[in-house]
């Protein structure tokens, strides 16, 4: 059975940070590219950052300089790290896993990021 289990979520003032963690079993991980994407109420859920299997990463421009993916491997764990955080960040984080080569395509259940003062 895949999982993907989304942590790291809460409340942050304005020009906080908050480290999000995806831990996913079920999965030969080495073998997915992971990604982050956001959805906020109303709106259709967008990429953030992803790392492919071999390490390279790809930032949406609005997270560009802010924000940091990384994976372990070895705990079948992937990272976001968000930095001066802004309130237009807010959204429903979610973790996402697409394989090198067949269509197996998993999501997570979700962590709710909230950016207020």
């Amino acid at each position: 059975q895949v999982q993907l289990v989304e942590s790291g979520g809460g409340l942050v003032q304005p020009g906080g940070s908050l480290r999000l963690s995806c831990a996913a079993s079920g999965i030969f991980f080495r073998m997915y590219h992971m990604g982050w994407y956001r959805q906020e109420p109303g709106k259709q859920r967008e990429l953030v950052a992803t790392i492919l299997s071999g390490g390279s990463t790809n930032y949406a421009d609005s997270a560009k300089g802010r924000f940091t993916i990384s994976r372990d491997n070895a705990k079948n764990t992937v990272y976001l790290q968000m930095n001066s955080l802004k309130p237009e960040d807010t959204a429903v984080y979610y973790c996402n896993a697409a394989h090198l080569f067949a269509r197996d395509n998993y999501w997570g259940q979700g962590t709710q990021v909230t950016v207020s003062s």
